[in-house]
């Protein structure tokens, strides 16, 4: 769930508070086959009916605020599931080959803190068991392995842990429901925003930035030319002169794009983001080049190891044809999105199978 959706829902919940209203959270917890949605989709369902942000491409809403509303008088949680591979279900032709389970729960402040751990991009994950169609247990972790919430079977709990500080530590956690100990268990994850470090601020990143800040990543831009670090260029990314020896540290798990349309200051950042141990680094630029890059920094006295080099991608962007500095932009946030999913990033036609299903 992205975080423009969680803001709405916040939005949603305000709303209720100022109305005086109590409301429902409405979370995909498992997915058979096909579907719109995948784990972890959420929505909003306001006491008078009204709801916020969606499950499905519009077809199951309806129903859900119904069940909703139902959970809000008695307070019991349902988990209800949804069969789309009918032909028809209530009355529309939805065909997807698939259902889906959603997890509905009157809101409390136990799930406010948690869509406020969702909304801030606090490291952490909740783990709801499914014990029943009307019964569940959480327990959330948090990066650091401390545990929090219901009492569950030490068996579990060891394992929940453990699942959770294996999502924590990857480079994309994904919410979705495993089998723990025989029990279902739906894993919600909670992480920061996907960081992008564009070295070079020449005409074509202004595109690349502007497309990463509105999918929200955390973006940073550096060059030395601090006439072109400006934010109205840039917008709310992060303007950074790295000075000669590069003055600042690399985030966390960053993805970086190399496009300074400069020989040295490419291959200087080249080497400051494989020192750095960045998550992903995109070349921009035909192999040629890279492979001259890489002789003059061997020539230099540094040579990436093997390792290293699996980290590299060039050239950078998936094979669209893209042209335009705008095409250029939209084909490399295509490939960082599939290298942070485990997506191999070719068409979906022809695809048998679930289309969320990682295929990297």
């Amino acid at each position: 769930m992205d975080r423009g959706e969680l803001e709405l829902i916040w939005q949603g919940i305000e709303r209720a508070r100022d109305s005086g209203q109590r409301a429902a959270l409405c979370t995909v917890v498992r997915v058979r086959g096909s579907a719109y949605r995948r784990e972890g989709a959420k929505m909003l369902v306001l006491e008078n009916g009204d709801y916020v942000c969606m499950l499905s491409g519009g077809c199951l809403e309806a129903e859900v605020a119904l069940a909703a509303q139902q959970v809000i008088a008695d307070g019991g949680p349902r988990v209800i599931s949804y069969d789309l591979s009918e032909e028809v279900v209530w009355g529309l032709g939805i065909g997807c080959g698939g259902s889906v389970d959603v997890l509905i729960e009157r809101l409390d402040t136990r799930l406010e803190a948690w869509l406020e751990t969702l909304r801030s991009g606090a490291l952490g994950v909740a783990a709801t068991v499914l014990i029943g169609d009307s019964s569940i247990q959480r327990v959330t972790v948090s990066a650091d392995g401390g545990l929090v919430g219901d009492r569950v079977a030490p068996e579990v709990q060891a394992e929940i842990s453990r699942v959770a500080l294996g999502m924590i530590g990857s480079l994309y956690p994904r919410s979705e429901t495993r089998v723990v100990v025989g029990l279902d268990v739906f894993f919600d994850a909670s992480a920061p925003p996907p960081v992008l470090v564009v070295f070079g601020a020449g005409h074509d990143a202004v595109p690349l930035v502007a497309r990463a800040l509105e999918i929200g990543w955390a973006v940073s831009v550096v060059d030395t030319r601090s006439a072109f670090l400006t934010s109205e260029r840039f917008g709310a990314a992060t303007l950074i002169n790295p000075g000669v020896r590069f003055e600042f540290a690399l985030p966390d798990k960053a993805c970086c794009i190399v496009m300074n349309h400069h020989l040295e200051r490419d291959r200087s950042s080249l080497r400051f983001a494989l020192e750095g141990d960045a998550a992903f680094i995109g070349v921009l630029g035909p192999r040629s080049r890279f492979t001259d890059m890489l002789h003059a920094l061997r020539k230099d006295g540094f040579t990436p190891s093997p390792a290293q080099l699996t980290q590299i991608r060039n050239p950078i962007g998936l094979d669209i044809g893209a042209e335009s500095p705008a095409e250029v932009a939209l084909s490399v946030m295509a490939e960082l999105i599939a290298v942070r999913r485990g997506f191999a990033g070719g068409v979906l036609d022809g695809l048998e199978g679930k289309i969320h299903a990682t295929r990297g």
